[in-house]
């Protein structure tokens, strides 16, 4: 299956969740790292859900965009 996962990077290192499930988040070092991690939690977290529970989270159509504003 495929789900949708955001990555933030700070000066701390990167930062992951997944916008399907709630709670479902990590962070690492690295870009790597924070990929494993991520899949590693993605894969946790969906063995604690019931078949319903996995088709309602896992069946949300999530789009991202980037968007140009003006700051003055």
């Amino acid at each position: 299956m495929k789900v949708n996962i955001i990555i933030e990077k700070d000066k701390n290192g990167y930062f992951a969740f997944c916008p399907e499930l709630k709670g479902c988040h990590t962070q690492g070092d690295t870009l790597e790292e924070v990929l494993e991690n991520i899949k590693e939690a993605i894969e946790l977290y969906v063995e604690t859900l019931s078949e319903e529970e996995k088709e309602y989270c896992l069946s949300q159509e999530i789009l991202t965009t980037s968007l140009e504003v003006n700051i003055a």
